[in-house]
């Protein structure tokens, strides 16, 4: 059994036989709740950027930090590309050890620095440490790390369930938070002094913010570029992305656990017969935000796995620097599982772009199936 079925079947196994007991199942709301979010009032959008500006260096330096065995596809390369675009910091793609990142549920990518060479290099330590979802909370080199860097002055920034990991360093103990909507009860649970605030898509407390689930990456970076460089800054970032708004707007009740979202998970894990590997092409220049989006939406169906191929043995540099590494060498893909070259879409094009071919090739519950892990309001409106 491969690793990406281990890790990504394991919801649809839990559900399976949780819906065993049959009132479990039906005990579920049907759908989660619908509707915009309303306005982020002015004054608490300027108290946000007013707790981020950097607090070391004109040109702040910037770490993202992910484990060699597993972090989040979205949460590490959207980080990374928002951050690289803007060009208004020094970005590290950092981990604890040198050479490639596993990222899951697809890719890979070798890290810039590893975490003894970042720290050669900025004995001071960093302004960010961007903390992505990881294959385990509990990494003792990433604790160690975190809290030094936070005792340095680091603001921290746990992304989707990075949050998972900064509370695990002890860094959200007493602090408001969020996180992604699948493990707010067992991060509540594990870290009781932990002040949970709902409706929105980022939270920051005194040095440390927290997001919810992976697409949040994208509206807490452009926070991030407003704190250091301005709003319009921001808002010029964010049009090149594809994106009219990116506030902390949200509606956490159109994120849970439902019963059209137990029975997608347990009819697509039966079908294992049918799934398939899917092919996305790496090529020079590749934008890293757009592809993780992909990746990323594919690989979450219970149906499919993408997998990148390049014709060349090597890594393939990406368009800010980033050296991803191919799944399989081969010249091409055969063209009934080749998805759509990455191209020139926009970003945020590229999410809807993936999510309407879900729907086209395995149908609507399993597009809001991959909405809802991605914990994407475009999509649950």
């Amino acid at each position: 059994m491969t690793k990406w079925i281990v890790l990504w079947s394991a919801l649809g196994i839990m559900t399976l036989f949780a819906a065993l007991g049959g009132a479990w199942m039906y005990s579920l709301p049907s759908v989660a709740a619908g509707g915009t979010a309303p306005p982020i009032p002015e004054d608490e959008v300027a108290a946000t950027l007013a707790a981020l500006p950097p607090p070391k260096r004109q040109r702040p330096v910037i770490a993202i930090i992910g484990v060699n065995e597993g972090t989040e596809t979205t949460d590490y390369l959207m980080s990374y590309g928002i951050l690289r675009r803007a060009d208004i910091a020094d970005v590290t793609a950092v981990a604890p050890k040198a050479g490639p990142i596993e990222l899951y549920p697809a890719l890979r990518v070798e890290a810039q620095a590893s975490v003894a060479e970042f720290d050669a290099r900025n004995p001071d330590g960093a302004d960010y440490v961007i903390v992505p979802a990881m294959y385990r909370d509990d990494d003792p080199a990433v604790l160690v790390w975190l809290k030094n860097q936070a005792e340095k002055g680091a603001i921290v920034v746990g992304v989707c369930a990075g949050a998972k990991v900064v509370a695990a360093a002890g860094l959200l103990d007493g602090r408001r938070g969020t996180t992604h909507w699948y493990y707010v009860d067992e991060l509540r649970r594990k870290h009781p002094t932990l002040r949970y605030v709902a409706d929105r898509r980022l939270v920051v407390d005194r040095g440390v913010a927290t997001t919810t689930g992976i697409t949040a990456s994208m509206p807490m970076m452009l926070t991030l570029v407003a704190a250091i460089a301005g709003r319009d800054k921001a808002d010029s970032v964010a049009h090149d992305l594809g994106l009219g708004g990116w506030d902390a707007r949200h509606r956490s009740d159109a994120f849970r656990f439902t019963r059209s979202f137990a029975l997608t998970a347990i009819g697509n894990t039966m079908a294992f017969w049918k799934r398939e590997l899917l092919g996305v092409a790496l090529a020079s220049g590749i934008d890293e935000i757009s592809l993780a989006l992909v990746a990323d939406a594919w690989s979450r169906t219970y149906r499919s796995r993408a997998l990148s191929f390049s014709g060349t043995a090597g890594a393939v540099t990406s368009r800010n620097g980033l050296r991803l590494l191919p799944d399989e060498v081969v010249a091409d893909w055969p063209a009934e599982r080749r998805l759509a070259a990455i191209g020139t879409r926009v970003p945020a094009q590229a999410l809807d772009h993936a999510l309407a071919g879900i729907e086209r090739r395995y149908g609507a519950p399993t597009a809001d199936f991959v909405a809802m892990q991605l914990e994407y309001p475009q999509a649950r409106r």
